[in-house]
């Protein structure tokens, strides 16, 4: 049975990082750990022994690590601003390889954006988050029809959408991260044309 103790996600539970999992098990590949929830990126300070939730976090995450390996291959995840991409640097620093498949979903860059980030030697992609899950949008820019996977379960639907994932070549303009901050937009309210 893989547990998480092999995987290159058990430094980030370790740290208490991984939360609001939706699937935190095995997949349904041998060795392989999947994860499909929010990783904490900044912590409030804990005051007493009252434990307080993160200040923001990589939300929506969706990946998966192979037993034994100590990088995860592929990622992908939604941030609020731009700027907190420097954060999920400092955070995933050695998880992150630099062959592997690191999509960032971001509210605050137009909407028809996509750049291609490099940090530490790792490449992000960061495309705009348009209204949507961070599901939804992998699955339409992997192209994978819903129909195709809804009799899966949701580990053999991550195997599905992450495997396609990982041979991902489409290239976006280079942007550095500090152009970026530069040129980053007001973080819209996700919520704020929804029905009451």
């Amino acid at each position: 049975m893989t547990t998480i103790e092999n995987t290159a996600l058990a430094r980030l539970a370790k740290e208490d990082r991984l939360m609001n999992a939706v699937l935190k098990a095995p997949t349904t590949k041998p060795g392989r750990f999947g994860f499909r929830g929010d990783i904490a990126l900044k912590f409030q300070p804990h005051i007493a022994d009252e434990k307080r939730p993160p200040e923001y976090k990589l939300e929506q995450v969706l990946t998966f690590a192979q037993e034994g390996e100590a990088t995860i291959p592929v990622l992908a995840g939604y941030i609020h601003s731009f700027a907190y991409l420097k954060d999920v640097a400092e955070v995933l620093a050695g998880l992150l390889r630099p062959n592997g498949k690191y999509f960032i979903f971001c509210n605050n860059i137009d909407l028809l954006a996509g750049y291609q980030v490099t940090l530490d030697g790792i490449p992000y992609t960061v495309l705009p988050c348009d209204k949507s899950t961070v599901w939804k949008e992998m699955m339409d820019l992997m192209g994978v029809d819903k129909n195709d996977i809804k009799k899966l379960d949701t580990a053999g639907k991550l195997d599905v959408l992450l495997e396609i994932s990982l041979r991902f070549d489409r290239r976006y303009p280079a942007l550095s991260f500090e152009d970026g901050v530069a040129q980053m937009l007001p973080v819209r309210n996700r919520n704020e044309n929804r029905p009451v």
